[in-house]
């Protein structure tokens, strides 16, 4: 593990967060396999990859894309952060299989994962992941992506929204003017849009990888710096079970996006 993390450490800051999500994915596939004893990914999150623990998580969720239902991994996951597997999962698959995920708009009704998900929360989850998917099939054209997302239902609009926030802020590739006239356009979304792209100031200010871009996007976004945004991020975690209709992590981004509502920023 430890020869990985070094070689890890050597990507630029602006694709380290990548790498480690393709290590999570890489030691999950081998983690399934029979008689490999496990414990890669546990291993990952125990030492550098802690820094990474959402990209980590949605990289799982690329490796449950690729594996038979019944090597999905079964050990104990963060409760709040665990719906970001089913998110990678949805990035995955609209990237991968976007004729169906993406052209015909298709959508599991019944996720198995996880098991004792009895809100029906999976089907956003995944949503999320596709809205992040959608930057990239797109090719960061915020125009493009905005017409893509549209032409979903609306009930599914707002969680494509927040993905595709928090992948412009994250990834980059557009510029100012570009994010404003996309958070413009989202219209209603705009909390969610912000939501998403303050989630991407927490995960990059978190693994110590605050680049250029993600200056310009919260600014353009959430109208603040990436350290003010993660703070909100902070500011409105949940510390243990929530009472509701939705798991934790739904109230967590209810409550971010809520506070950027009560800002007069959306």
């Amino acid at each position: 593990m430890r020869a990985a993390e070094e070689r890890l450490e050597q990507i630029p800051e602006r694709f380290r967060g990548f790498a480690y999500e393709g290590a999570a994915m890489g030691f999950t596939v081998v983690d399934a396999l029979p008689f490999s004893g496990g414990g890669r990914v546990a291993g990952l999150l125990a030492g550098r990859g802690d820094r990474h623990v959402y990209m980590v998580y949605v990289g799982i969720g690329w490796a449950m894309a690729r594996l038979p239902r019944f090597r999905w991994p079964d050990e104990p996951l963060d409760p709040l952060l665990r719906w970001l597997v089913l998110d990678g999962y949805g990035f995955h698959q609209a990237y991968f299989r976007t004729e169906r995920y993406v052209r015909r708009k298709w959508r599991d009704p019944a996720f198995p994962w996880p098991a004792d998900d009895f809100t029906g929360y999976a089907g956003r989850a995944i949503d999320q992941g596709v809205g992040r998917a959608l930057w990239f099939v797109a090719g960061a054209d915020a125009d493009l992506v905005t017409r893509m997302i549209d032409d979903f239902p609306p009930s599914r609009r707002a969680d494509l929204y927040s993905g595709a926030g928090l992948a412009a802020t994250y990834a980059g590739g557009a510029d100012e003017d570009e994010l404003r006239g996309f958070f413009k356009r989202a219209g209603e979304h705009r909390p969610q849009v912000a939501q998403g792209s303050a989630f991407a100031a927490e995960a990059r200010l978190r693994a110590g990888l605050l680049v250029p871009h993600t200056e310009t996007a919260t600014q353009a976004i959430c109208g603040m710096s990436p350290q003010e945004a993660a703070r909100i991020c902070a500011r409105t975690r949940p510390t243990g079970p929530v009472p509701g209709p939705w798991p934790a992590y739904e109230t967590w981004r209810r409550r971010i996006a809520d506070e950027f509502a009560t800002l007069g920023r959306c």
